[in-house]
């Protein structure tokens, strides 16, 4: 953002008051100042304090300083004012009423970034998305992939924005945007000629980027190819489902695609009382809580082997005599007979029901 903006503002305060009023960014850096000799001057000093102050007025070495909103937990700007009285105070509080809504009007206007925000955020008319991106000169009808970046851990600090902004600097077509308390949006333009396999190749590059010591530290979550600037916020709600599904019923993968997200999608997105009657009805002899560990371990090894008797008990190092008597044993206890397809497929949904609900904390 232009620092002649903040400036337009800061020397109309002026004339009414004999403070000296200015505006500094996120390096410390005097951008904007009614005393003309202090811009360019370097207060990296002053940064953490604000910081700390989140938002509110701090006052510091005779001045009063308060940071205007931003989208990630850092402020982009900060306002100034000499003296840290009340009237210093006052005074400071005022600038940033004025100097914040400058600063909105020129990213509503000239911004491209704020443009793609409130697309994906739904905060846009579809009606006013033509206008508007004819304004900034944003292609509409182009191929774009949305991917959300998110810590693997929700205890850690959000996604480093200038990690992905590196990866993808191309300012004019790709958009690296922080959204909520921990998120990474990207919005990367792809060739016309692009698949779906190719946005996975995308999202595995920042997958590997991210990592630290050889482990992954986020999820990248994939929406489906959008054609339009339209189709953007569907496809990043897409892949923000893209991440939740992920991790309750694939938590091996770290690089998740919408597309290929099959059943989960459609229990993830079923009541939790409609999933627990499902349960119930299922296994009417006894829950799903009586299987033991073992029991359960050779029903995921007899599905990821397409219920082949003979190839399950190879990887398990058993007979197929071992095998089958466990299989006899797990129907007597649920009723269910995993050699018939039928019977199988309905265990395997229950078997992601629970891990859905267990997901939500509650027990079925």
């Amino acid at each position: 953002m232009s620092g002649r903006i903040f400036q337009n503002v800061v020397l109309q305060f002026k004339e009414t008051t004999d403070r000296t009023i200015g505006v500094m960014d996120a390096e410390g850096t005097v951008i904007a100042c009614s005393e003309l000799t202090a811009i360019g001057a370097k207060w990296s000093k002053y940064i953490e304090p604000i910081a700390a102050a989140e938002g509110e007025c701090v006052a510091i070495e005779g001045k009063t300083f308060k940071a205007l909103p931003g989208w990630g937990g850092h402020f982009d700007y900060a306002v100034f004012a000499s003296g840290d009285d009340s009237i210093g105070r006052t005074v400071c509080a005022m600038a940033a009423v004025a100097l914040n809504s400058a600063k909105n009007y020129y990213e509503e206007k000239h911004d491209k970034g704020s443009f793609i925000k409130n697309i994906i955020s739904d905060n846009i008319l579809i009606s006013d998305i033509y206008m508007r991106a004819k304004e900034l000169h944003v292609a509409a009808e182009v191929k774009r992939a949305v991917f959300v970046i998110r810590p693997v851990d929700d205890r850690l600090e959000s996604v480093p924005l200038e990690l992905v902004q590196n990866l993808f600097p191309d300012r004019q077509n790709d958009f690296v945007l922080s959204v909520g308390e921990q998120d990474v949006a990207l919005i990367h333009q792809m060739d016309d000629a692009a698949t779906t396999r190719d946005m996975e190749k995308v999202a595995t590059s920042i997958e590997e980027a991210l990592r630290l010591d050889g482990e992954s530290r986020v999820f990248v979550g994939i929406g489906t190819m959008s054609i339009h600037l339209r189709d953007l916020a569907k496809s990043y709600k897409e892949a923000q489902i893209a991440i939740e599904v992920g991790k309750v019923f694939d938590t091996e993968r770290y690089v998740i695609n919408y597309e290929n997200l099959g059943i989960g999608r459609l229990i993830y997105q079923l009541p939790t009382t409609l999933c627990e009657m499902f349960l119930q009805e299922v296994f009417k002899k006894n829950p799903i809580d009586a299987l033991d560990q073992e029991t359960l371990f050779t029903i995921y090894k007899f599905f990821e082997n397409n219920l082949n008797v003979s190839e399950t008990a190879r990887k398990l190092f058993v007979h197929r005599n071992t095998l089958v008597y466990r299989l006899e044993k797990i129907k007597k206890l649920t009723g269910l007979d995993l050699r018939e397809f039928d019977d199988a497929i309905t265990f395997k949904v229950a078997l992601m029901v629970k891990k859905y609900l267990t997901s939500r904390g509650i027990d079925a």
